[in-house]
């Protein structure tokens, strides 16, 4: 029993260590890293207008397609130095309709218009529209982001060397107040992106925000459909020696979900290839070779995305480890009234947030559980259904 004990006591702090890390761990160690080795450290700006490409992935977006393509032409950028690309993802609706007549409106700024045969989500649509692009610098966005009219002037003055090969903007939420839902979210997000902040200064991001990025257009390559620019350009330039960065002048604007429906199916959407993304890559973990950025990824990526794991070898080792010793039942009922909270806050909804916050973590770590049924299951896709309430 002692063996046994032995192993179950391990087992449990190693669980212990991987939620530790994911949730407070690693931001203590990058303040730290970032005191001593970055703090201060600017990032370069270049005042070279490169000529762009805008690009909008749109599927079925109505709502909100007409908006978007007014806030694109209101960015502060030398007209003969820009053009405005719509993707359209085999769109069903009245979409691409709007936006033919958008651009006969328009016919003195450069746009293009392209159609997918196939409805195989944002990363394909992106695939094949890349190949009509001329410009130096391709700028992607969502259809549901309004971007602030620098944000494509600070993206591209960050390309400031050949090193830099990716620059994501900064998403403000701008519902946070409206909605509880989305101020946790909104909370969530500011955590992350002063995380992200550090990161950059220090090497590079792990991760990037499909509401406004960039990459330069020689650099992009054809990820599969299943993935997503936002995880997998940071890490593929990273292994290459070079840089993913954070600009945090480049902003655009966007709603969170309202209702926890949509926040759980946008999060189930984020983990369709989390078996994967855990370990992608055995380069990613060569420090000698990528220096910080190994870390980066492990404590930002790895730990965040083995949570569902952790949980349950947690709680079933502490299972078996109440019956060694009675100081045991002390986790074991911790872990209890935790779940216990988070349940009252999914049956109430109740907006004190010593009992929602508990309820917004634990349907963020069931997102996972779903994300790696579904790999399991092999019903991971790369379409998705968008959540209404962001638009």
């Amino acid at each position: 029993m002692n063996i046994v004990a032995g192993i179950m006591t391990a087992l449990f702090l190693i669980g212990i260590y991987i939620v530790f890390e994911a949730m407070v761990g690693y931001t203590i160690s990058l303040k730290i890293l970032y005191k001593l080795f970055g703090k201060n450290k600017s990032l370069g700006k270049t005042q070279d207008y490169k000529t762009v490409t805008v690009m909008i992935v749109a599927h079925n977006e109505e709502k909100v397609i007409l908006e978007k393509l007014e806030n694109v032409l209101q960015l502060d950028y030398p007209k003969d130095k820009i053009t405005y690309m719509v993707a359209s993802d085999n769109c069903t609706d009245r979409t691409d309709e709007m936006v033919e007549e958008f651009i006969q409106l328009h016919q003195d700024s450069s746009f293009i218009h392209y159609k997918t045969k196939e409805h195989f989500g944002k990363t394909n649509a992106q695939n094949e529209a890349q190949k009509l692009v001329k410009s130096d610098i391709l700028v992607m966005t969502d259809a549901n982001a309004m971007l602030d009219p620098n944000a494509v002037k600070e993206l591209v003055s960050s390309f400031s060397d050949e090193t830099i090969a990716y620059v994501t903007g900064r998403l403000q939420i701008i519902n946070n107040h409206q909605n509880d839902v989305a101020g946790m979210e909104n909370t969530y997000w500011d955590m992350d992106l002063k995380m992200r902040q550090m990161e950059s200064e220090l090497g590079s991001v792990t991760a990037g925000n499909g509401a406004i990025y960039a990459c330069r257009n020689a650099d992009y390559y054809d990820f599969r459909p299943i993935e997503c620019h936002d995880l997998s350009m940071p890490r593929y330039f990273a292994v290459r020696g070079r840089r993913a960065i954070f600009n945090p002048d480049a902003v655009a604007y966007e709603k969170a979900g309202e209702v926890i429906e949509d926040e759980f199916k946008r999060k189930v959407r984020m983990n369709r290839e989390i078996l994967h993304n855990i370990f992608p890559d055995y380069k990613l973990f060569n420090v000698f070779q990528n220096g910080w950025f190994s870390y980066f990824y492990f404590g930002h990526r790895t730990c965040r995305y083995l949570l569902w794991f952790a949980h349950l070898l947690i709680l079933a080792t502490n299972l078996v480890l109440i019956f060694t010793h009675p100081i045991w039942w002390i986790p074991f009922i911790g872990q209890l009234v935790f779940y216990f909270v988070a349940l009252i806050g999914m049956v109430t909804k109740t907006k004190n947030k010593l009992i929602s916050m508990p309820y917004y973590y634990c349907m963020t770590v069931f997102a996972q559980w779903v994300g790696v049924f579904k790999m399991m299951m092999n019903q991971s896709k790369a379409t998705w259904d968008k959540a209404e309430t962001t638009r």
